[in-house]
């Protein structure tokens, strides 16, 4: 399609365009070695109009987060509402069946490995994760209210214990199956911890 067929954009839609096109690139490739030039072509607009949106390449990438973390929530959010029984069960069949297009923990590796030293990063990655964790906790708590949680687990430790699991898991998939079968293992034994006796 040509860009005079294409359709008008308003600002706020370029804006987003901009902003997917530069999750995809960053997610791609990696905080270091992505330009604002690349991204500015995955949208297909010239940087000059990027640049209109987000003043830089760090600001693209906390909006990348933002946006990651948004997206991040609302699956796992609607993983809730499939299953509601089963709280934290059906976040992590889901972030195994869809990791790949989740980009949330892949940018925070990111982070951590190639923008430590930025402090803007820094202090986001940061702000962020404490906010996922207490997202987790508040969902433990809510488990354990309903009686699908046991009761006498820490939500504060097991929510940490939960975002750990990710990241391994997110390891496991880069790396093409560094834990083999161990990660189900794993999986299996913090259920059967998380989950009351029925007995």
């Amino acid at each position: 399609m040509s860009a005079a067929a294409r359709p008008r954009l308003s600002a706020q839609e370029r804006r987003q365009a901009v902003l997917e096109a530069a999750c995809r690139v960053f997610h791609a490739s990696s905080y270091r070695a992505a330009t604002t030039a690349e991204i500015a072509r995955e949208a297909r607009i010239s940087e000059p109009i990027l640049y209109r949106h987000f003043g830089s390449k760090r600001d693209l990438y906390l909006a990348c987060l933002e946006e990651a973390w948004r997206g991040f929530r609302a699956f796992a959010e609607e993983a809730l509402a499939k299953s509601p029984a089963h709280c934290l069960g059906p976040i992590a069949d889901e972030y195994m069946a869809k990791q790949a297009r989740l980009r949330l923990v892949d940018l925070w590796i990111q982070a951590l490995t190639e923008a430590s030293d930025d402090a803007a990063i820094a202090t986001a990655v940061r702000e962020q994760i404490r906010e996922v964790h207490e997202f987790f906790a508040d969902v433990i708590r809510r488990g354990q209210a309903e009686g699908v949680l046991h009761r006498d687990r820490d939500a504060v430790a097991e929510a940490w214990i939960f975002l750990a699991g990710g990241l391994l898991a997110t390891m496991d998939h880069r790396l093409g199956g560094l834990l083999g079968d161990d990660l189900d293992r794993v999986r299996a034994s913090r259920r059967a911890w998380m989950q009351p006796d029925r007995a």
